[in-house]
């Protein structure tokens, strides 16, 4: 820890332990809207009570995230990756482990089972916000789409790469292929199966990645 001098002769300063306590804030901050989301509904959680929650001012949550749907949207990704790391989803070992497979089977059911894990993680909190976005709540709905998005982006990313393999059926195309892998990997067949049916999350990936591998694999 320490200063330096900088190119305009002032004094900058480096203090990792105030970044330490900037970044535990936050995640007390995210982790205290986290349960009142699941708890009492997005729209009625207020800024107000996540800083009562977590014990910070609601001046700092502003300064911090700025409006709720950015403070919604920061806790659905350290849900999604299941920690504060700044390291994005596509980046983490296990999906590189995955694009990394030759075996296009083994591809799909892999993405299968890590399709569980985020359902597991962040399924919960997506569902609430699609209810409220059908509800009419403009907010949830621009956070639906963009969730929505980003898991379409995912599911293209296998879709080519099952593609790249020569393993795609003949009567399929990419977008094709990523709009199968996208809708047997959304939440809401996640939450039909375990939830409503009773299904174990072993049953729920075995089952996924079978239908994937007959949907999109070549006989």
């Amino acid at each position: 820890m320490g200063s330096q001098v900088n190119s305009s002769g002032s004094r900058s300063y480096s203090s990792p332990v105030r970044a330490e306590q900037a970044r535990r804030t936050e995640r007390r901050i995210t982790d205290a809207a986290h349960r009142l989301f699941l708890a009492q509904g997005y729209g009625q959680t207020t800024l107000a009570a996540v800083a009562r929650e977590a014990g910070v001012s609601a001046q700092t949550i502003y300064n911090v995230f700025g409006t709720k749907p950015a403070l919604l949207k920061k806790v659905h990704d350290l849900v999604l990756v299941g920690d504060d790391e700044p390291i994005p989803l596509a980046q983490r070992p296990e999906v590189q482990d995955l694009h990394a497979e030759k075996d296009p089977a083994l591809l799909l059911r892999g993405y299968a089972v890590l399709g569980r894990t985020i359902n597991e993680r962040v399924g919960p909190l997506f569902l609430l916000a699609q209810a409220g976005a059908l509800g009419g709540d403009a907010e949830l709905a621009a956070h639906v789409e963009t969730v929505q998005g980003e898991h379409l982006i995912g599911a293209g990313m296998v879709a080519r790469g099952v593609d790249e393999r020569g393993a795609l059926r003949p009567d399929l195309t990419v977008d094709g292929a990523r709009d199968r892998i996208w809708t047997l990997t959304s939440p809401s067949v996640w939450q039909l199966l375990t939830h409503q049916r009773g299904w174990s999350g072993d049953e729920y990936a075995e089952w996924v990645g079978e239908a994937l591998c007959d949907a999109l694999l070549a006989r």
